[in-house]
């Protein structure tokens, strides 16, 4: 699946940045932010918008661990592994949330874009172990149960705001 890029967008993303290629990181970042990952048809349309190779392009956006090739839910939620949410329990936050999303280790996100789990090495919490993160949100002290409260209320907030 890849989303089809609007050039309009585009457009404004390069004017931002002055259709300057030094600034790819940037211009990557702000498509991004707009797509929630870097949809492939955004590689040829920079290379010949920034006169740079989409090898170059491409090898930007896999370099740097920010940058997703992959679409992304509009809950992105990250698991802490590092040790002391470990030794906490951290994999039963993990298991309940992949369990509850119908995710697993390499099914990341969710059909209808609206949950991605993943995990980090560390979120730098240690003192609210296990953690996780809701769009960057840090929330601590996680068991399954608390979980499942929160898919619940991110299942709730997105149906509110469809109305």
């Amino acid at each position: 699946m890849d989303t089809q890029c609007d050039h309009k967008i585009l457009d404004e993303i390069l004017k931002r940045h002055q259709y300057k290629s030094g600034n790819i990181i940037a211009i990557l970042q702000d498509t991004q932010e707009v797509y929630r990952y870097l949809p492939k048809a955004i590689f040829p349309y920079y290379s010949d918008q920034l006169g740079i190779s989409q090898a170059q392009i491409f090898s930007i956006a896999t370099f740097y661990e920010n940058f997703s090739l992959e679409p992304k839910g509009k809950y992105v939620i990250k698991v802490c592994d590092g040790t002391a949410c470990h030794v906490r329990k951290s994999t039963a936050i993990l298991d309940q949330l992949r369990k509850e999303l119908g995710l697993s280790a390499s099914k990341k996100t969710t059909d209808d874009l609206l949950f991605t789990v993943e995990t980090v090495s560390c979120l730098g919490a240690c003192g609210l172990a296990p953690t996780l993160t809701v769009n960057d949100k840090v929330m601590g002290l996680m068991t399954p149960q608390k979980v499942t409260d929160l898919l619940v209320t991110l299942k709730e907030d997105q149906s509110d705001a469809e109305m």
